[in-house]
């Protein structure tokens, strides 16, 4: 194995590492200085995780030679050797990078004209003879392009920064906004503190009021342009992909169709070959390597990427993921239907925000101490123990018909409901609307029952967190409000007077435990193949009730089973896996095959966050990259954030009737669209200063206070 001396310390402590390719060789560049790229150069940049885990980044700029991205390509596949074959490796290009690079520079990534060739070094100096133009781009991720010193690289819709050493000028477009205009200062204050070691001093200028600096070092100033639009890709043909087998069996690497679109089944990959998965519309391509393939194979999985790209005719912009079996990234896994990571079982998995890294610890509940532990709360959907005042009404005719407090806790297929929920959170009142609609309801129903939601809202002054909740996917803390008893949800019919059907002679319900400790009993199709070895399960036939324990059940489902059987009547007979007597199995129709493996609940879905804004003229949306926090929450925009068994729509005080009324529909396109086959998430509504610990929990360090200061008041408080 070929080893350079720069890996002596590569991989052994957490963190970001970064070198240049100087004359074909590896330097590293100062720690100060990383984020800053000299467009005429190659670099290769590794992250380590604490697991450990590692991805390893070929930088490659715009004006690179063919040799240092030769070179840099050649220590990617030597690193990785070294660190045995278990980096993620993504090939990057300027101006187009991956999410997880940008995420590592939250001030933003920095272009520097030049490179090696024209005598341009990584050095941290307190060089005050500095004079350069940046073009500071983008809501979310943040790029500093080094342009011309001259006024007609100016437009109104952007802001940039004069950089004239001892003085740092951020000049704001007329047309720009306030998110812009924060971002822009936080790339300020990089160079001020890293650059300059703090010895340099920021300013901050309009458009038309620029000071008697900024006009010497520009020369007189011409007229300046009108905002451009941000280059966006063409959404309408995300999230589509093709899967390629790729082998050397031949003697020639060989390309051959697999699936032609996607959602993929996990069965489709081989432990034996190599896969490309082929998302070249959105500017990505993934080489997965299966853990049996033959090291040829395996060694050159980004070359084969890389002749794919040119082959099929992509841009030399694509983005390259080279993943080993069990590195596997959201966004390959997202374009399978069925993916299960090593001991997953069926069922949406968890995500997980603490820490942020392969296998996390789940935050075992306590309801004692939802209130100070956002993070507990957020991880178990929960705001509270669910023992506030709850008022449920039926959409009935188009309007809202009390249901009998009786029957509180049974929800019907064929109905829709409306669920009030009022608690006290640090001394105030407050409210949560979940809007439950049954898969069996019909298309007046359903638009009523969003209707009366918003007149409810309406009414109690726009406060209450909404939730709208599809049947089969209810919330934890929603199961939770029924007095300790589950939630029981029938697969259709209707709770409404004279209203039900006939319920079909032989039923099945499935009781499973939420991480919160709730029950919920949903009625199941009356078929061996719907039981799982984790929980319990109630069969009623016309003649016997059957209490069925998987190997895996809780305590607490049994107990949650004697409700069922309660109100189904008759008294049951309690079966224990694989001891079931005959005539459990002929009341569901025979043996079949069911879930068996054990759940051990610790797949990590790592959070996502999204931003949906208007701002370039259309509504477009964008994630922000990297470990997101308070601050990326946009006060003009709607951000969409996925938990992978929720999503949480939050509209900031200053977004826009058309980012407002056009986010709901993103979110709901966005949950349909997912290539790996989520439907029907729970979607919040969440309004600017009124976030739920369920919200605020999967940000570190949540700050309630923070909406009540200007953010960038708050920024330059801080300067």
């Amino acid at each position: 194995m070929v080893s350079h001396k720069e890996f002596v310390g590569a991989g052994k402590t957490p963190g970001l590492q970064v070198w240049r390719i100087e004359n074909l060789d590896l330097k590293p560049v100062p720690k100060a200085l990383h984020g800053s790229f000299y467009t005429g150069d190659a670099y290769l940049l590794l992250f380590t995780t604490s697991a450990p885990s590692y991805n390893i980044h070929m930088w490659l700029g715009d004006e690179c030679s063919q040799d240092e991205s030769g070179a840099v390509a050649i220590f990617a596949t030597q690193l990785d050797d070294f660190l045995g074959g278990g980096p993620v490796q993504y090939r990057e290009v300027q101006n187009f990078e991956s999410n997880t690079l940008v995420g590592y520079f939250r001030s933003g990534i920095k272009y520097q004209k030049g490179g090696v060739a024209s005598g341009f070094q990584h050095v941290v100096t307190n060089d005050m003879n500095v004079k350069r133009l940046l073009h500071i781009k983008g809501r979310r991720a943040i790029r500093a392009t080094e342009v011309d010193m001259s006024w007609s690289n100016f437009n109104k819709g952007d802001c940039f920064i004069i950089d004239l050493g001892k003085d740092v000028y951020q000049w704001c477009g007329s047309q720009c906004n306030r998110f812009e205009r924060l971002k822009a200062y936080q790339v300020a204050i990089d160079i001020r503190d890293n650059e300059r070691k703090g010895r340099a001093k920021l300013h901050m200028v309009e458009e038309g009021e620029e000071p008697a600096a900024v006009i010497e070092a520009l020369g007189p100033k011409s007229t300046i342009s009108p905002g451009t639009d941000d280059e966006k890709v063409d959404t309408s043909n995300r999230k589509k992909g093709a899967l390629y087998m790729i082998s050397d069996a031949s003697g020639a690497m060989k390309v051959s169709a697999v699936a032609p679109s996607s959602p993929f089944k996990q069965a489709m990959l081989s432990a034996e070959e190599c896969y490309i998965l082929d998302n070249g519309v959105d500017r990505n391509i993934f080489v997965w390597k299966g853990p049996k393939a033959n090291m040829s194979e395996r060694k050159a999985a980004m070359s084969a990427g890389q002749q794919f790209i040119k082959d099929k005719g992509y841009s030399n912009k694509t983005q390259i993921q080279v993943l080993p079996a069990g590195a596997e990234t959201t966004l390959f896994k997202q374009f399978f239907i069925d993916w299960k990571d090593k001991d997953e079982t069926t069922g949406p998995s968890k995500a997980y925000t603490i820490g942020r890294i392969a296998k996390v610890e789940q935050v075992p509940f306590d309801a004692s101490t939802l209130h100070s532990d956002k993070a507990m709360a957020a991880q178990h959907g929960m705001v509270d123990d669910g023992k506030g005042k709850v008022q449920i009404w039926r959409v009935e005719n188009g309007a809202m018909a009390p249901v009998d407090p009786s029957a509180y806790g049974h929800f019907y297929g064929g109905d829709c409901y409306l669920i009030l929920y009022s608690y006290r959170l640090g001394g105030r009142e407050q409210h949560i609307i979940y809007t439950w609609q049954g898969l069996r309801c019909s298309q007046d129903e359903l638009a009523a029952s969003a209707f009366l939601t918003v007149k409810l809202d309406d009414s109690m002054g726009g406060s209450p967190v909404q939730v709208r909740v599809t049947q089969g996917q209810e919330p934890p803390h929603l199961m939770s409000l029924f007095a300790g008893k589950p939630m029981i949800i029938h697969s259709g019919g209707t709770s409404s007077k004279g209203g039900q059907s006939q319920t079909s002679s032989t039923r099945l319900f499935h009781i499973r435990q939420s991480s919160s400790r709730a029950t919920r009993a949903v009625e199941v199709e009356a078929s061996a193949s719907s039981l799982n070895t984790n929980d319990v399960f109630v069969l009623k036939s016309p003649k016997a009730v059957f209490v069925w324990r998987g190997m895996g059940a809780s305590d607490e489902e049994m107990a949650a089973a004697k409700h069922v059987v309660g109100f189904l009547g008759g008294s049951a007979a309690q079966v224990s896996e694989r001891k079931e007597p005959d005539d459990f199995w002929s009341a569901l129709g025979g043996k079949k095959d069911y879930q068996t493996s054990k759940s051990l609940q610790n797949v990590v879905r790592l959070p996502r966050l999204f931003g949906c804004s208007n701002k370039t003229g259309r509504l477009a949306v964008e994630e922000v990259p990297g470990d997101f926090n308070q601050s990326d929450l946009a006060t003009d925009d709607v951000m969409i954030l996925d938990t992978w068994d929720q999503i949480f729509l939050w509209v900031g005080n200053d977004a826009n009737a058309v980012e407002r009324n056009g986010a709901p529909k993103i979110a709901k396109d966005y949950v349909d669209s997912d290539p790996s086959g989520r439907r029907g998430l729970p979607i919040t509504t969440i309004k600017q200063g009124a976030e739920p610990p369920t919200f605020a929990g999967w940000f570190q360090a949540w700050d309630p206070k923070m909406w009540e200061t200007d953010p960038l008041a708050r920024v330059f408080g801080r300067v």
